[in-house]
């Protein structure tokens, strides 16, 4: 048996296999590619893909694909296999530089909001090199951005890219002004946590809703849910143990650096969470994460679910995105330092942060935004659509003491500067995480616990860090023209604490006290997506996009229709769904046992003189009762369904699924959840709750 050292990165073409396969030269040309984004020249590059042809058959694969993201949020790939005919009538296999550079996959089928007719088949999709490539499936994988013949983006990875070109444009200008002459670049860094459910293929397989849907449209709670929080951290089963092992491998062998796994807080739920990474990689991972979770748990008989609410009534699934920033030297720019200078380069970048997150707070909210997530915000396992930064009592008590000019704590007796002996020594992990916090600093990381558990977290990432780039940029300008720094550091970190401490807070994000303290300190409740997507369409957000060309208008206006039409569309199908079933399973399998229960009531009479039938008798009526209420909230939903085509613009048809359509779903599920806790278990069409959340023994 393989040891771990040995699979890891066995099916990537990364830096160890490319320095033992390229010629020095063309190895030197394409590390300045990597980590300087020097263009390749088109003959190293087809010097790059014969050795990668080579390397990928001897690893048996027979196919080569330019795999890419689309705006569909999972990813996309063409398969073209290595050979080509010979006059002889034989093949040989062969794969030319002009191939790993550029693809031309159909445009025309993937979503664009209107950036592409149909017509208008034509795309590109470009080599993004410092994102190695590997080997899934027999097929040799080369990550990819995605454009249109036109050059506009239609893809999450190209914003993605671009945002990070922007950060490091700006960071690199404020780390010449502390001195940073050893420093050519940095990069944001991005360890994802991943959340999921495992349940068994065969219940999965009974329940329509499931299949079509990702999450459960009917279903009555079971006795027991997760209120004796037994499940989170403890023994994880061995089957579930068997798949974690098994998914391990798969993504060891694809360099990918699975690190932790535990049972989460809910039934059938769990979590994985890798080593952080550069932020394109950690995003290609990510989605590679997602794509064999799935394709795993079907080798143990179990589907894995990424919706973000598969159950009412017990904890959703999210993905925490821990965010940070690194130099190409390995300084970690939101670790406190040991050194007064080092401290006040630090704060410098936390207070770019917290800046950026108090002006675009919209933005993020934008990022993270769908009618999946929207069931799980302000729920009891995730933080509420109001968007705040926890910082801990100790660095707030810091910061709040340079805001006033004051002494820190009694320990520092001297009024606060920035950048001198008299700033105190920055604590590290002296505070306690606060899980309520969208946005919570964890010692040198950023946690952004917003995004949902099916979300790619490109969307999350390309906003933070052109938010970041652009006060960075301010922050730049102003210093840079002035003529004593220090005082020009110490008025900037001071006035940007006073301006912008309203989004700290290190309280209980789940308490109806803080929702009314937000509103107070002016930050935005944005329930919804219809709710937040149009803060993605303001001025101010393209002001943000194209100043740093991380997005043209264009692209930021086709980005707000296609999430706008994919909130109507799921909840369109999900809707359909419930009539689907209500019609053809639910209210007969109410009516035959109803009519059981009848006809033994009869019988009893038939047999029994003066039998007491109350039990047949009490539960009848209230089975015609709700069957009939049923029948009318079925009806009540195909109204709305029906008078949602005198809607046809998308931004007005999805306020109207929001304001129409949810409501009478919630009122249908009602009813038939009613109907489920007094239907006999053999009639009920469905497994229930209890099936699918304690279903994996």
């Amino acid at each position: 048996m393989s040891s771990v050292a040995e699979i890891f990165g066995s099916m990537v073409f990364n830096d160890s296999v490319m320095k033992e396969r390229l010629p020095k030269g063309t190895y030197t040309a394409m590390q300045k590619t990597i980590k300087d984004g020097k263009l390749l020249d088109i003959e190293v590059a087809t010097v790059v893909a014969n050795a990668m042809k080579d390397w990928a058959i001897e690893k048996g694969a027979t196919h080569f694909t330019h795999w890419f993201q689309p705006m569909t949020g999972i990813t996309a790939e063409k398969h073209d296999s290595f050979i080509s005919p010979t006059s002889d009538g034989k093949i040989i296999m062969e794969f030319s530089g002009k191939e790993l550079v550029r693809g031309e996959p159909d445009a025309s089928s993937f979503p664009s909001g209107g950036l592409r007719a149909t017509f208008e088949a034509r795309g590109y999709t470009a080599w993004d090199p410092t994102s190695y490539a590997f080997i899934k499936d027999k097929t040799f994988c080369i990550p990819t951005a995605f454009c249109s013949y036109g050059g506009e983006a239609l893809d999450k990875k190209t914003p993605l890219l671009r945002s990070m070109q922007a950060i490091n444009i700006q960071a690199m200008r404020v780390l010449k002004l502390f001195g940073n002459a050893d420093v050519t670049s940095i990069k944001t860094t991005v360890g994802p946590e991943q959340e999921y459910f495992l349940i068994d293929k065969e219940v999965y397989e009974k329940r329509r809703d499931l299949i079509y849907t990702g999450r459960t449209l009917f279903g009555s709670r079971p006795p027991k849910g997760q209120e004796l929080d037994d499940h989170y951290f403890g023994i994880i089963k061995p089957r579930v143990k068997d798949f974690m092992e098994d998914l391990d491998n798969e993504l060891w062998k694809l360099g990918i650096l699975a690190k932790t796994e535990h049972n989460e807080v809910a039934p059938a739920q769990h979590e994985l969470a890798p080593i952080f990474t550069t932020t394109n990689i950690a995003v290609d991972h990510n989605q590679l994460t997602m794509e064999l979770m799935q394709k795993v748990a079907k080798r143990h008989n179990l589907v894995c679910l990424l919706h973000e609410k598969p159950f009412a009534g017990v904890n959703g699934s999210g993905k925490h995105n821990n965010w940070s920033i690194s130099t190409n030297t390995g300084v970690n720019l939101l670790e406190p330092g040991e050194t007064p200078s080092e401290n006040a380069q630090f704060l410098l970048f936390l207070c770019s942060v917290i800046k950026a997150v108090d002006d675009y707070q919209e933005l993020l909210r934008v990022s993270v935004a769908s009618a999946a997530n929207d069931h799980r915000l302000g729920a009891n396992e995730a933080p509420p659509a109001v968007i705040s930064v926890f910082l801990g009592d100790e660095l707030t008590e810091i910061l709040t003491a340079i805001d006033s000019g004051s002494a820190y704590a009694d320990r520092v007796k001297e009024q606060m500067t920035i950048g001198v002996d008299v700033l105190p020594h920055f604590p590290k992990d002296t505070t306690d995480r606060n899980r309520t916090s969208p946005f919570a600093f964890t010692g040198n990381k950023f946690e952004f616990r917003m995004p949902g558990s099916s979300l790619s977290i490109a969307g999350p990432n390309f906003v933070l860090n052109t938010a970041v780039a652009e006060i960075l940029k301010q922050f730049a300008d102003e210093l840079e023209g002035a003529k004593d720094f220090t005082a020009a550091l110490n008025s900037l970190v001071k006035k940007t604490i006073s301006e912008h401490k309203r989004i700290i807070f290190n309280g209980n994000g789940y308490d109806d006290a803080w929702i009314m303290e937000a509103l107070k300190r002016g930050l935005p409740n944005l329930k919804t997506t219809p709710d937040c997507l149009p803060s993605f369409i303001s001025d101010k957000s393209f002001k943000l996009f194209t100043a740093h060309n991380v997005l043209t208008e264009t692209e930021i206006k086709s980005r707000y229709e296609i999430v706008m039409e994919n909130y109507t569309k799921v909840i369109n199908i999900e809707a359909l769904t419930m009539l689907d079933m209500a019609k053809k399973d639910i209210m007969p399998a109410v009516s035959a046992y109803s009519k059981t229960l009848s006809d033994t009531a009869n019988s009893k009479k038939a047999f029994i003189s003066n039998a007491d039938c109350t039990y047949e008798a009490e539960t009848l009526k209230n089975l015609a009762r709700g069957a009939a209420n049923l029948y009318n909230k079925t009806a009540d939903l195909e109204k709305v369904l029906l008078d949602a085509k005198e809607h046809p613009e998308a931004t007005e048809l999805a306020f109207y699924y929001k304001d129409n359509v949810i409501p009478a779903m919630s009122e249908l599920r009602i009813s038939a959840d009613e109907l489920e806790t007094i239907t006999a278990k053999s009639y009920w069409p469905y497994p229930s709750y209890g099936d699918l959340l304690f279903s994996v023994k």
